[in-house]
């Protein structure tokens, strides 16, 4: 059984996968086909299954463990699948899609203790109650959710990853600029992607919720941080608290990437930036992952569809052919 980081280019290769997603297609001679991308623990990849048969794309849904027989190949320096055959597993073959999932790369008690000692850094009462208030209310979300359908940081527990990356980021610079206000920065991330808890519908085949599509997270969390304060007895006008409210709703940066208000205060743009940095930090790591050294990545469309090179660092490693 082949795991996806250990498929080689031109192998053919099999194995039990977790069916992240797929559509039904029609080729430019109007025939049906199947649209898929597999992951397991490793990795994940994308092919077509060329002869679908009726009922193969409710047989195959999104969630569901299968046997995938094919050739691994490279289309415009991205990986594929190509060739495959597809089925149901048998009795005694797995069929646990949680052994299939990829998990964040910390595990979750390092999270939530990593959360707890920054939470305790913030010394402003009013961003410290309403941080502690809403982490109670997403606790369990918080730590299982991803902090992206697929772009970045998309797999279990890949929110609160996230989080606390940027938070080690944010402790960082802040150590550099003693004018920023390191408990603004604190609370401002801790907050700024929370209501992705209610904007996706878990970290299983995530997918859009109702309110997601129509409201989106942004103004979902503001929605929350008010709810909050009204709970806690907090003015709604003071300006910590307008400010807390400032840092999150504009963390997007621009109002065309959906943030209502742009960064109007120092804190608000650094926190706009230290996302910006992860993020793109997370996807041109996971595209290299999938080629070889010496070789450009396909490209990654949310940073301008451009695609990137990785370096022969080691001579060893520039003799692997891929990594999955």
């Amino acid at each position: 059984m082949t795991q996806i980081k250990d498929m080689k280019e031109g192998e053919g290769f099999e194995g039990f996968y977790l069916v992240k997603s797929i559509e039904l297609r029609k080729t430019k001679a109007g025939k049906d086909y199947l649209a898929l991308t597999i992951q397991d623990e490793s990795g994940e990849i994308s092919g077509n299954k060329w002869d679908a048969q009726p009922g193969e794309l409710e047989k195959f849904a999104p969630g569901t463990v299968v046997h995938v027989e094919g050739t691994r190949e490279v289309y415009n320096n991205r990986p594929q699948v190509n060739q495959i055959k597809v089925r149901l597993p048998e009795d005694g073959e797995p069929t646990d899609p949680k052994k299939f999932r990829v998990a964040s790369p910390v595990d979750e008690a390092e999270l939530r203790e990593t959360v707890q000692q920054f939470v305790f850094k913030i010394e402003n009462a009013t961003w410290a109650r309403i941080v502690r208030a809403l982490l109670k209310k997403f606790d369990k979300e918080f730590f299982e959710f991803p902090a992206a359908k697929s772009n970045h940081h998309a797999f279990e527990g890949g929110l609160a990853y996230h989080e606390t990356t940027m938070l080690k980021l944010a402790e960082a610079i802040a150590g550099v600029y003693p004018q920023l206000n390191a408990s603004l920065l604190y609370a401002g991330i801790l907050l700024h992607d929370m209501a992705k808890c209610l904007e996706f519908t878990g970290y299983e085949n995530t997918q859009y919720t109702l309110r997601g599509n129509l409201i989106g997270h942004i103004v979902l969390i503001d929605e929350e941080i008010i709810r909050a304060a009204k709970e806690l007895n907090i003015d709604e006008n003071s300006e910590d608290l307008l400010l807390l409210r400032h840092v999150v709703l504009s963390h997007h940066g621009l109002l065309e990437y959906g943030s209502p208000v742009r960064p109007q205060v120092l804190e608000a743009e650094i926190v706009h930036e230290i996302d910006m940095i992860d993020a793109a930090i997370m996807m041109i790591d996971t595209a290299e992952k999938a080629v070889a050294p010496g070789q450009q990545t396909a490209k990654v469309w949310p940073l301008d569809n451009r695609q990137f090179y990785k370096p022969l660092w080691d001579k060893e490693e520039a003799g692997q052919e891929t990594l999955f």
